[in-house]
């Protein structure tokens, strides 16, 4: 999901950048007959491309706010734990280095118009927000990783939900746990996510709510 989230950001960052540069240095508009500052419409098109940023921006706060309070009820899950010391510095440098670059898209359209104040506001929101949630992954233990009898889940910089349903295969390659469905389809887990110390309870208790009989269990992940 985050990294969808990053795509349609950048796809909309293209058409909002283009618009403000045209509209702050008042270039001509040659297939249109006028120039940046006068495009017709100029107002709806950043209210439309800024709500489209925020509204991109709030549905990623909300899932990852609402991963990290789910996950935060412990007793509700058969493990659950803390993600690794390397996993959380990852996603924390990850969510500052996403911050950043919002905020300077939202600097750089500033610059070039104030009209642009909606996609300003949605960039903002989006870096305020992810810079919020690293400090606060940073300082506490809302980063992490469970199991319950119908899926195993991760929430930390995004949320991480593969349910045991339908699953044929189980096997591990390099940093990545992968789910094999039936029909083709496959999902992958992060496997750096558990501290050391909890793999063998984390591999155990993801074996035993699955059906060995019907899913086939790689060696590389029985030795995980």
């Amino acid at each position: 999901m985050n990294r969808l989230i990053n795509v349609v950001l950048l796809v909309l960052s293209i058409p909002t950048m283009a618009i403000a540069i045209y509209d702050g240095f008042d270039l001509p508009v040659e297939f249109l007959k006028t120039s940046g500052a006068q495009i017709p419409y100029k107002f709806e098109i950043y209210l439309l491309l800024g709500m489209l940023i925020l509204v991109a921006n709030l549905r990623r706060s909300i899932r990852r706010w609402m991963g990290a309070w789910m996950l935060h009820k412990q007793d509700r899950f058969l493990f659950n734990s803390v993600v690794s010391t390397k996993r959380k510095k990852r996603v924390i440098t990850y969510l500052f280095l996403e911050s950043f670059v919002m905020l300077f898209i939202a600097y750089a359209l500033y610059r070039l118009t104030p009209d642009a104040w909606m996609p300003i506001t949605g960039y903002l929101f989006g870096a305020f927000d992810g810079v919020v949630f690293a400090l606060v992954g940073a300082m506490s233990k809302i980063f992490r990783v469970a199991i319950s009898s119908k899926a195993v889940i991760s929430a930390d910089r995004e949320v991480n939900l593969v349910y045991f349903e339908g699953l044929r295969r189980l096997s591990i390659q390099q940093q990545s746990v992968f789910f094999d469905y039936i029909k083709g389809l496959q999902l992958t887990f992060p496997s750096d996510v558990v501290t050391e110390i909890k793999k063998e309870d984390f591999k155990q208790t993801l074996l035993a709510q699955i059906d060995q009989e019907q899913v086939f269990v790689e060696e590389n992940f029985k030795t995980y």
